[in-house]
């Protein structure tokens, strides 16, 4: 674990002990919480051949949920790939937002993994929800965490254009769009960058066009005293604030995350 980590750390890896720990109870299909427990143990040439190929793939900035296939999200692990973005914990605000409040019928655009639309019916258990997303796969991953926290008989999950699939009427309405404007692309992580679908992370534009979207559209599929929930990036407060208020929406509310920035946007139909 130490040379594991030395190699981590030298490739520029943040914290490269706690990957190597998780690295290491997953190549010797442990919990990582029993790792300190088998480290005295001989380590047998199957797990070490595991694990050196895991922390060979971590140098290149291969993300470890990416690598153990699971991400811990609000309570509850969630199957990631290459194809969705990694549940991150300033999205676990929304949720707290969204359950601020009762609601039945829910909407998330850009549904991803399904991490938001699974934990929301999850926690809500009488309630029922559409999943949209443009990529394919994307939809696959939602269905299958769905299934695996036994959400799937009150979820509908389809590939969409934005509100393309939607119909009806919904109480709330939530999504996490891509925010990174496209000169932004070049700074960001490598995890991020050469791991995580683009299309998730960027519009190719300003980091807005979802949000005027959402703004212009969402009213329609929405209850009379309906909310709609979206996350923004840092620095775009003021900007998701004014798209929305521009579009005719009332009670706009600004949420802080856990560490301190603003990250949420609540709005709701003009009376």
């Amino acid at each position: 674990m130490a040379a594991a980590a030395a190699k981590l750390r030298a490739a520029g890896v943040p914290d490269p002990a706690r990957d190597a720990r998780l690295l290491l109870a997953h190549a010797a299909k442990v919990d990582a919480a029993r790792v300190t427990l088998i480290a005295p143990e001989a380590i047998s040439p199957e797990i070490a051949e595991r694990f050196e190929a895991l922390i060979s793939l971590r140098a290149v900035r291969v993300p470890v949920s990416h690598l153990i296939g699971e991400r811990a999200f609000y309570g509850r692990k969630f199957m990631v790939s290459g194809d969705v973005l990694d549940p991150r914990p300033e999205t676990e605000t929304l949720i707290e937002a969204a359950l601020a409040q009762p609601f039945g019928q829910l909407l998330d655009l850009g549904t991803g993994s399904g991490c938001i639309l699974v934990t929301l019916l999850s926690e809500a258990p009488q309630a029922t929800g559409v999943g949209l997303d443009l990529s394919e796969a994307a939809c696959l991953q939602a269905s299958a965490n769905a299934l695996r926290h036994g959400v799937a008989g009150r979820a509908v999950i389809a590939q969409s254009d934005w509100f393309a699939a939607a119909s009806g009427q919904f109480d709330l309405i939530v999504s996490n769009p891509p925010y990174l404007a496209a000169e932004e692309m070049h700074s960001v992580q490598p995890e991020l960058r050469d791991y995580e679908p683009r299309m998730a992370l960027t519009d190719e534009a300003d980091g807005l066009s979802a949000y005027r979207i959402i703004a212009h559209q969402a009213m329609p599929f929405l209850h009379p005293d309906g909310r709609v929930i979206v996350e923004f990036g840092a620095g775009q407060a003021p900007q998701v604030r004014k798209i929305f208020a521009d579009a005719g929406w009332d009670a706009l509310t600004i949420l802080n995350d856990l560490d301190d920035r603003p990250r949420i946007l609540i709005a709701m139909r003009a009376a």
